[in-house]
């Protein structure tokens, strides 16, 4: 073989190694995009979940507590925002703090009326949030877990260019924004004098 031919081959299995890079790294960019729409659905459905259970939680209070009105219409307010559809991980995340928060006060009204702590009903329907909210919570990690993946696939040299070619963009993390989730959790052992 003389060296143009030798060249030739050279240039050729080059060639051939960028496209199968270029086809493996459009294929992960796939694989990635479908994790993080699947992640999504997975918390949709437990958003979902959650939705269907707070007008029960509410019918449970409202029988103890009927003089309670705005805490019940602020958190019919909440559950409608948060239920509709059509909202990226961003706004899904702010309406979901703001349910949240609603909630927190009906469980405040509901902390006041011993009687309701103590009905079944209510004790399995808090309950059954309390699992939502955790499958919720892991949800949330396995989705941003995704999203970190594919937005530093998108970042990263040389995969940018790839992404950039076939318009794989980076996605939006799932995060929660209500200050109370976000505080820092205060301890006292009873060991601090109280004035």
């Amino acid at each position: 073989m003389d060296t143009i031919g030798i060249v030739l081959l050279v240039l050729l299995a080059i060639v051939l190694i960028v496209l199968l890079w270029g086809v493996a790294t459009y294929n992960g960019f796939v694989r990635l995009r479908n994790l993080v729409q699947e992640a999504w659905r997975q918390i949709d459905v437990e958003l979902h979940r959650r939705h269907d259970l707070i007008p029960n939680l509410v019918e449970a209070v409202k029988g103890y507590a009927a003089h309670e009105r705005g805490v019940f219409d602020e958190v019919t307010r909440a559950r409608a925002a948060a239920a509709s559809p059509g909202a990226g991980p961003a706004e899904q995340a702010a309406q979901e703090d703001m349910l949240s928060q609603a909630m927190g006060r009906l469980f405040a009204v509901a902390e006041a009326y011993p009687q309701l702590r103590a009905s079944e009903n209510f004790m399995q329907l808090q309950a059954e949030l309390t699992n939502t909210e955790d499958r919720i919570a892991a949800g949330r990690r396995f989705y941003n877990a995704n999203v970190r993946a594919l937005n530093t696939k998108v970042e990263t040299f040389p995969a940018n260019i790839v992404a950039g070619m076939f318009h794989f963009a980076r996605a939006e993390y799932f995060e929660a924004q209500d200050p109370a989730v976000r505080a820092v959790p205060r301890v006292d052992f009873g060991t601090t004098p109280t004035p």
